[in-house]
């Protein structure tokens, strides 16, 4: 089986996955759960799902213990792309080539959909706790656990978020403070992921955090890829708006260095994670596979 075809594989199965947790849209919330399956079943890439399978699988994970957290990163990140559009923040009409969930459903109810995701991820998460067999997994499970909410909250997701709407309001961002968003609200869901998946799969503290290095490496440079994208693609190719940094006066890496040296970043970093996920005495060609394509990509 070929990169493509895994890769496609993959994406489906995280769809089955997600999709064995979505809410039934039925009683006096139908609409509230018409939303929130509206905007899980959108499309993307699955990354962060499919990474946090794959690193479960590096450290020679196996079981069903990996899948409601699969889910769960899912839902928070999509949570996170709800919000993320509103009007209050980046007033985005379009994503993933569809009408964002504002703009479907209007604000109010997008914002519940979107505490609703983020509810939802939680109880998903846990869920996990049912399916452990032993003390061990237990304990494996609650690290994952905390992982995950540290990961997407105020010291990782939504506080790079918060970040970045205090650089759109002061109108002054540093290299130092958008690095600090970066890593907040783009990698630190990655590094959820991967991390979660290592530790579910029984890894060491010392490979936890190389798997938390790498992931922050593959983060900052997904991020870097994406601003270039929003300078150099179409909404046709991309799926959303293009120049939409540009639009809010967003401090990014392509504004600040320019695209050569943005590109060159790049190139570090993926290498860099590439370096550290080969580094374990075990190999996961896939895992490497999709690194290399997500930092490369054209959408």
């Amino acid at each position: 089986m070929n990169f493509k075809e895994q890769l496609n594989q993959s994406t489906e199965r995280v769809g089955k996955v997600l999709r064995k947790y979505l809410p039934e849209e039925k009683g006096y919330a139908s609409r509230l759960m018409e939303a929130v399956n509206y905007s899980v079943t959108a499309g993307g890439k699955r990354l962060r799902p499919i990474l946090m399978e794959e690193s479960f699988r590096l450290f020679g994970g196996q079981g069903a213990v990996i899948e409601p957290f699969m889910a769960a990163i899912e839902m928070i990140h999509n949570y996170s792309l709800v919000h993320d559009d509103l009007p209050a923040m980046d007033n985005d009409e379009f994503r993933r080539g569809r009408k964002t969930t504002w703009n479907v459903y209007g604000d109010g109810m997008a914002v519940l959909a979107g505490d609703g995701l983020l509810n939802l991820a939680y109880e998903t998460a846990g869920r996990a706790f049912s399916i452990a067999q032993t003390q061990e997994e237990l304990l494996r499970t609650a690290g994952a656990f905390q992982i995950l909410g540290r990961k997407a909250g105020i010291y990782g997701m939504i506080g790079g978020q918060a970040a970045d709407i205090e650089g759109e309001i002061s109108g002054q961002v540093s290299r130092e403070q958008l690095l600090f968003i970066q890593e907040n609200k783009t990698a630190a869901l990655i590094q959820a992921a991967m991390m979660a998946g290592a530790v579910l799969a029984g890894a060491g503290q010392g490979d936890v955090l190389s798997m938390e290095k790498a992931a922050y490496n593959i983060g900052i440079a997904f991020q870097i890829q994406d601003d270039i994208l929003d300078v150099t693609s179409t909404v046709e190719v991309l799926g959303k708006p293009v120049g939409s940094d540009e639009k809010n006066h967003k401090l990014t890496y392509v504004s600040l260095l320019g695209l050569d040296a943005s590109r060159k970043e790049v190139a570090r970093l993926s290498g860099e994670a590439l370096q550290i996920l080969g580094s374990f005495g075990r190999k996961n060609e896939f895992l490497e596979e999709l690194v290399k394509m997500l930092v490369t990509r054209e959408k």
